[in-house]
């Protein structure tokens, strides 16, 4: 090696932080990491346990101030410079005020800026002038309507739903099925689609079902990425991702028409992870 080549021995490059609070059942870190540029590192925590399955008794309950405090505080000590709360439907099941008010809190906690996954959601619209949106979900009726309210509440339309039902596992779900409900969703032309909940895999369907639908897609994780790397003002890594990437909001074409695209994982390749 030419000792010229050398340019670095103190050490690993300087990390900017973002501090992530995600529910007990978080199962999908890896997920968010793959939205972030080498020069961030993610910090997660996560709530205590409660035996409670998916459902608005346990949105509340992951998403109560004290329970946010104490999150926001086992961070301080690595200095991150926002945080995360990575969880939709703890930070819907309040409307936008009760949204509002947990950014209030965990900013009071930590004395850094905060954001949501459902006030991510709100700004991600507004960033591509969405006025009616279809939602897929994998919650139950109620949680799922919940979201609808949310939604309607900001101005935005709601012009198509579906949902999957599941109180628990839902880091299981494929991709494809993610597909399926996406496309049951978007029969009403909608100007994008919302994947809702921060523990069901999205990443790599996106730019799968932007290219089909011809409209954005995006997700919770997606969001919620978005809007803690702007608050850097730095920029989310997600290449044929219309939020991410502007250059996909000029008209998504057809997957074999994106070269290096990456095609779905089948189904068994995705409950792996």
């Amino acid at each position: 090696m030419n000792p010229m080549d050398i340019t670095f021995l103190g050490g690993p490059r300087p990390q900017r932080g973002v501090g992530v609070v995600a529910p007990f059942d978080f199962a999908l870190d890896r997920e968010l990491w793959r939205w972030v540029p080498d020069e961030v590192s993610l910090h997660l925590t996560r709530t205590p346990y409660v035996p409670v399955e998916v459902s608005l008794d346990l949105a509340r309950l992951v998403s109560e101030h004290e329970t946010l405090h104490e999150a926001v505080r086992t961070l301080t000590a690595i200095a991150p410079e926002v945080v995360a709360y990575a969880c939709t439907s703890g930070s819907f099941v309040g409307g936008i005020a009760g949204e509002r008010a947990m950014c209030e809190a965990m900013t009071r906690a930590g004395a850094l800026p905060s954001v949501t996954t459902s006030g991510a959601l709100l700004d991600a619209l507004a960033e591509l002038d969405v006025r009616r949106v279809a939602l897929v979900t994998p919650y139950t009726v109620s949680v799922t309507r919940a979201l609808e309210e949310y939604v309607a509440e900001a101005g935005v339309t709601v012009t198509g739903c579906a949902y999957m039902g599941l109180t628990r596992h839902i880091w299981k779900v494929p991709y494809r099925a993610v597909a399926d409900m996406a496309r049951q969703a978007v029969q009403g032309g909608a100007d994008a689609l919302f994947i809702s909940c921060t523990n069901l895999p999205t990443y790599d369907v996106i730019p799968q079902l932007e290219a089909e639908l011809r409209i954005p897609v995006i997700s919770a994780n997606q969001v919620t990425m978005w809007a803690a790397l702007r608050r850097l003002g730095t920029r989310a890594v997600g290449p044929y991702q219309a939020l991410i990437d502007p250059a996909a909001r000029t008209g998504p074409v057809l997957p074999e028409q994106l070269p290096g695209m990456p095609k779905l994982p089948d189904e068994e390749q995705q409950q792996e992870g």
